[in-house]
């Protein structure tokens, strides 16, 4: 009779060590899930010269089968995806502009970006035809939200 006492008790200890530690592993896997969903995205940034469409581009088709008008704020680039939404930033006057890459340039074109004539008059570089700029990339932009920041 002790020896099926000693194992049934044996047997209960067992049961409730091992319902404590699945406890406690469900916990720590909770909190390392809820450090995942809180991680911040890395932010891409690149620096490079900007340039904008000569006039004689307006009405015409871009890579991506748009037509593009001057007046829009939009971009070409071989570095970054179609349809990503960037916020340009002159390194001369820190003006900056959000603007979306709807075509290519030339495969052996170096600039980094080649803006419409809207948004390199709001970077204020049209006169110089070329300048300096910080290109970010912007993940959850809103088409809905202001497109100029100075």
């Amino acid at each position: 009779m002790k020896n099926i006492f000693r194992t049934l008790l044996l047997i209960i200890v067992c049961f409730l060590f091992n319902n404590v530690y699945a406890q406690k592993k469900k916990k720590s896997n909770y909190r390392k899930s809820h450090k995942k969903e809180t991680t911040h995205k890395k932010v891409i940034v690149k620096y490079g010269i900007a340039s904008f469409y000569a006039n004689k581009f307006h009405g015409r088709k871009t890579a991506n089968g748009e037509t593009y008008y001057k007046d829009k704020y939009t971009a070409a680039c071989n570095a970054l995806p179609m349809n990503t939404w960037i916020k340009v930033t002159n390194l001369k006057n820190n003006k900056s502009v959000i603007v979306r890459i709807n075509d290519r340039m030339h495969p052996k074109n170096k600039r980094l970006v080649d803006l419409s004539k809207s948004a390199a008059m709001e970077l204020g570089y049209v006169s110089r035809g070329l300048t300096k700029v910080k290109v970010e990339v912007l993940n959850e932009y809103k088409p809905g939200e202001v497109n100029v920041k100075n």
